[in-house]
């Protein structure tokens, strides 16, 4: 099979929303008790993680789209689940909405990287792209992890490329709203 990038970052971004749906729904099993106890992992609980993944996407689409960071203060803005995943629901689709309309000129743009501590770190879109895929498998799988602590099994994440999978994967993400690639 032979895809141009932006159909990879059209893909990468419908699964990125698809694992997040996946995982948020099933820490939705759980109490607010249970979603915000302390566990090991990098960050000390499901809900910090989770809030980490949003708050770093919104971040990085600011910087795609020129629209500037808003840093925050409290980097878990969302204590309760149901708020988290309304937020990150919306993220998700802003993205996949920004990874329809690229062009592979668009992979090579120059993008300031703002965060607000003066240096000035410029990046292409295409590499800021990577590393936000890679940042939100790298914490959900953590997140996955810390679930797979709990008395909730974790969903399954990691065959959504394989052919095999596409009718259930393709009709999950109609029903989420979303036109699989």
């Amino acid at each position: 099979m032979t895809t141009q990038l932006t159909d990879h970052f059209r893909a990468m971004a419908r699964n990125n929303a698809w694992a997040n749906a996946r995982l948020l729904a099933a820490c939705g099993e759980l109490t607010p008790a249970e979603f915000i106890a302390r566990r090991v992992s990098f960050f000390p609980s499901l809900c910090e993680t989770l809030n980490h993944i949003l708050v770093v996407d919104r971040y990085y689409l600011a910087d795609l789209q020129g629209t500037g960071r808003v840093l925050l203060e409290n980097e878990t803005p969302y204590a309760d689940l149901p708020d988290l995943a309304a937020a990150q629901t919306e993220t998700d689709r802003q993205l996949i909405q920004f990874c329809d309309r690229l062009t592979t000129r668009d992979l090579s743009r120059r993008v300031t990287i703002d965060r607000k501590d003066g240096v000035d770190y410029r990046e292409t879109a295409g590499s800021i792209l990577a590393h936000l895929f890679q940042h939100q498998i790298h914490h959900r799988g953590q997140a996955h992890a810390m679930l797979a602590g709990t008395r909730v099994a974790p969903p399954q994440l990691d065959e959504f490329f394989l052919e095999s999978d596409a009718p259930r994967r393709d009709e999950e993400l109609r029903r989420m709203g979303l036109e699989p690639v």
